[in-house]
């Protein structure tokens, strides 16, 4: 990835490929661009020209907005929208003042907490299109940025719907037939609910055209939008004041619902202003909730709020206009947190003025009364124009933008492409025109209290993910998060995500539950997609904080063999030629530590920089190629035995470190290229992209060794391996004939296939013991392997017990056996085999050999003919056999015998089906509860 500097602009050539200390050279108007980057030095003319015409360039260029135009016209006028004069006054009706008062706190508390997190997040680093959408995917990661960014486009839409029905509700309170600017008998026809989805339509499709000549133009028009706005509120609050005397009201009867309550001459057809009044204020100070005259329906304080709540969601608007804003981090805080006191203060004063001058009964049945007590009626029917069809524009220019982010990810697949397409200027018009359809047919629902509770449900929902975010950022501690903003801190942040949760089960249980269902969905589906991004996802931060404080409180002083797990380090050689056994491992490991460890022989010194850093990437795709759960350590060492020393030494953290080595065989045998058996796996759903395919994997390692071709290690160097093992307290498991083992195989087939287990050393018949940590060992594997769901449904365990028929009491030895298994909870079926003919080959080694009783017993030299008899006992045995287990002697610990004690082990195992060779040191199984 290239580096671009900001430091000094004196040394980059200009757009005319200047040299770089040419002084006199005019700078590159990317180097006089408000965008955060630079040309690196040395770049062509031609390279230039090149960048300059690219739509990152172009995307540059497009940021031209200041604070005021970009963030606080657009925030301040959607938080008006249809509250402020189409909704105030049926908000004061049924909760009256002081509920409306708590209502508006609760709100802006809840918005208050959540832009404080949106302040952190902006001014944590640049901020690029897309807005919140951006800020929470490159914090909390694609699947969760990606489900809440589609949230949040959702809600823009239905937002945007919302605002164009209060538009049109407003266009046909005047000018519709009985409308107020109308003579009686005339006005727009407005008898059946097509005309007005009609309308609706026309308006949309004006917004449609201004957003796609461009969202900057309509920025720069919203401080003039936002003056006029600010002129019809004065109007209000002066007319309240100019207004003493008592007028009478109209009150619409099309709907055929007008309010009931308790005093039989509110069935009037006109209601009073009374201008300012103590007694009108005491009327309305608190809550009597009724029906809507326009639905019908019962209202409550969380249904109150919805309406409220929805009207004043617009604190993003100015977020969403990150792509065309010259300093995103400075302007979205400042503007943001400045039109929300604005919106706040003027909620305030005008509620207060309402509540004192106006009777319940006209507050809640006539949604725009303010015209008929306002010195010029116009003023207010300008306000509900300006601020519904401004806050219209901004949800669709937001959600097109939404949209555009979603794309240029690839979050979708291919199914967002065409919003990608852009016009030179740089105007996602594929975007707008699809956001305008979606809108489209949020119109058929055709009334604004109906769509309020959904919207602000999905936009609570939106900002309880932008507070988990921030919360997410701050818990987990990271030193490059950095905030300019300084007002806040996690528990803000937990408020925040707190209330917006409350209030969404509070408006609707039913819509915050599918809602929250759909989210998990989408992020499900994201996660199952595998997506390759490099964005630095909140989770692996949390995950890391969580982890350190968990492996430092994982004490080993603590550990009880009750809880003992395999964890296991599989040395590695040649990646190509072990891929079923890192595959079997993987099965056995039984939610334990798995190291897959490769040691690199060669010489630092050799080298100019780490030659291993290039190896690391290869080993994880192959990783997730084989989809194992395991981690790869890699060393560089003179020799392959003191490798092994480093990783048994070091490799794994704290109280999660191997207790077992695991090792390939070393004989003569063919090796066999299992990598290719893995071509054809599974890909993931969706045909996603997989990190590690196997196009990928095969080309990073060396084909496998040919015939003739040395090996690397010598037999003596490999015991010694296992010498060193013992030393260092591991376990050791030797796995031979793993090349053969077919998982499909053993699935698919037709009756039940055994793992075997041999629990004695078969090179110390005289010393036989079931029950020494050696037997216990593999005994505890050859259970876990079993206890695995696929190998569970198609095998069986299988235990061998070698008796003498002559000498021993064979139903005793079976009995306890038995109880031994039962006491262990091992489900197994006991196979005795007799073994006379071979114990009597064997003579006594004497009292040279140590005998160490439950400890193991030292490796002894047995005649080829008795070897070759045990091999010919166990293949006989073995025609149903998946895998074996094999008791392994200890290593001898001079070199001399070396060879001998590897032939004898590949003479005893030739011919059988996977098997594996195990030695214990350590208790690993308990009978207490």
């Amino acid at each position: 990835m290239e580096t671009y500097s900001t430091s000094n602009p004196s040394q980059y050539q200009d757009s005319r490929g200047g040299d770089d200390t040419d002084s006199n050279n005019e700078e590159s108007p990317l180097l006089n661009s408000p965008w955060i980057w630079k040309l690196p030095r040395g770049w062509s003319h031609t390279e230039r020209q090149e960048l300059f015409a690219s739509s990152r360039y172009q995307r540059a260029t497009r940021r031209t907005l200041s604070t005021f135009p970009g963030v606080f016209c657009p925030v301040a006028l959607s938080m008006f929208s249809t509250v402020l004069f189409l909704r105030e006054g049926f908000v004061i009706g049924q909760a009256g003042l002081l509920e409306t008062l708590a209502q508006f706190l609760l709100a802006y508390l809840i918005l208050m907490l959540t832009v404080f997190s949106i302040c952190a997040i902006s001014t944590n680093g640049a901020v690029e299109g897309g807005g919140a959408y951006f800020m929470i995917s490159r914090a909390l990661g694609p699947e969760f940025g990606g489900s809440i960014g589609f949230l949040f486009f959702v809600a823009n839409i239905l937002a945007c719907g919302l605002y164009i029905i209060g538009f049109v509700e407003g266009i046909l309170e005047n000018f519709g037939q009985g409308g107020m600017f109308v003579a009686e008998g005339m006005g727009l026809p407005n008898d059946s609910s097509w005309w007005k989805y009609l309308y609706c339509t026309v308006v949309l499709f004006v917004c449609l055209g201004v957003c796609l000549i461009g969202g900057a133009m309509f920025a720069r028009t919203l401080a003039l939008i936002l003056l006029v706005l600010v002129i019809c509120i004065l109007s209000v609050i002066i007319g309240i004041f100019a207004q003493n005397k008592t007028i009478e009201v109209a009150i619409p009867t099309s709907n055929g619902l007008v309010y009931t309550g308790n005093e039989s001459n509110w069935n009037n057809k006109t209601a009073n202003y009374t201008g300012l009044s103590a007694a009108t204020f005491k009327e309305n100070l608190y809550s009597d909730y009724t029906r809507d005259y326009s639905t019908g329906d019962m209202m409550s304080f969380a249904a109150v709020f919805a309406v409220l709540f929805s009207s004043v969601t617009g604190i993003m608007n100015g977020a969403n206009m990150s792509g065309e804003l010259k300093d995103p981090s400075y302007s979205i805080p400042r503007g943001t947190l400045s039109a929300i006191s604005f919106t706040f203060v003027t909620y305030v004063i005008v509620s207060i003025l309402i509540s004192g001058s106006c009777q319940r009964y006209l507050l809640v049945n006539n949604y725009i009364f303010l015209q008929e007590i306002n010195l010029w009626p116009p003023f207010v029917l300008i306000g509900i124009f300006a601020a519904t069809l401004s806050a219209a524009l901004g949800n669709l220019i937001g959600a097109s933008r939404i949209l555009e982010a979603l794309a240029n990810d690839d979050l979708f697949w291919f199914v967002l492409n065409p919003a990608k397409i852009t016009t030179r200027g740089g105007n996602p018009y594929v975007a707008v025109i699809l956001s305008w359809a979606l809108v489209q047919l949020i119109l058929l629902v055709g009334d604004l209290n109906t769509i309020a509770p959904i919207t602000s449900i999905f936009f609570l929902l939106s900002y309880a993910s932008t507070n988990l975010a921030c919360m997410a950022l701050d818990l987990a501690s990271a030193p490059n998060f950095r905030p300019t903003f300084k007002y806040f801190t996690w528990h803000t942040s937990l408020l925040g995500l707190i209330g917006c949760m409350i209030m969404c089960f509070l408006i609707n249980a039913i819509y915050s539950s599918v809602a929250i269902i759909f989210m998990l969905l989408v992020m499900i589906v994201l996660h199952l997609h595998s997506l390759p991004m490099e964005w630095g996802s909140i989770s692996q931060a949390l995950i890391f904080h969580q982890v350190r404080k968990y492996l430092l409180m994982l004490d080993i002083r603590k550990s009880h063999v009750k809880y003992w797990r395999p964890q296991i380090l599989l040395m590695v050689a040649h990646p190509r030629q072990c891929c079923e056994l890192m595959d079997f491992i993987n099965d056995i490991k039984k939610g334990g530590l798995y190291i897959i460890g490769h040691v690199k022989t060669d010489n630092l010194d050799n080298y100019s920089h780490d030659p291993l850093a290039e190896e690391q990437p290869k080993w994880l795709s192959l990783i997730d190629h084989l989809k194992i759960k395991a981690f790869f350590e890699i060393t560089m060492a003179r020799t392959v035995s003191e490798g092994l020393q480093q990783l048994l030494r070091l490799a794994g953290l704290g109280g999660m470190k191997p207790n077992t080595v695991c090792f390939g065989f070393f004989d003569s045998s063919e090796p066999v290229d299992t990598l290719v058996k893995t071509r054809h796996q599974k890909r993931k759903w969706f045909g996603a992209v997989e990190a590690g395919t196997y196009s990928d994997v095969d080309s990073y390692f060396r084909d496998i060794r040919s015939d003739g071709e040395s090996k690397e290690l010598t037999d003596v160097e490999y015991v010694k391996m296992i010498v060193d093992s013992l030393k260092l307290q591991k376990n050791i498991c030797l796995c031979r004939h793993f090349s053969q083992l077919d998982k499909k195989i053993v699935l698919n087939a037709k009756g039940t296939t055994y793992i075997d287990v041999w629990p004695v050393n078969l090179f110390r018949p005289d010393t036989a013991s079931y029950f020494d940590n050696t037997c216990l060992f593999m005994l505890q594997l050859a259970c876990v392997l079993n206890m695995v769901p696929a190998w569970k449904s198609k095998t069986c365990l299988r235990v061998f017990l070698c008796v003498n028929a002559v000498s021993d009491n064979t139903l005793q030895k079976e009995q306890k056996l038995d109880a031994f298994l039962r006491q262990l909870r091992i489900i197994a079926k006991i196979q005795m085999v007799t073994w006379d003919h071979l114990t009597s080959q064997v003579e006594s080694p004497g009292d040279s050999m140590e005998d160490s009783g439950a400890h193991m017993q030292e490796y002894s030299s047995m005649s080829k003919e008795y070897v070759h008899s045990l091999n010919q006992l166990l293949v006989s045995h073995s025609s149903r056999t998946t895998v074996t287990f094999l008791y392994l002697p200890r290593a001898p610990q001079s070199s001399d015998l070396a060879s001998q004690y590897i032939l004898q082990l590949e003479e005893l195992s030739n011919n059988l089906p996977p098997t594996v060779f195990v030695h214990g040191l350590h208790p690993v199984t308990s009978t207490t509860l």
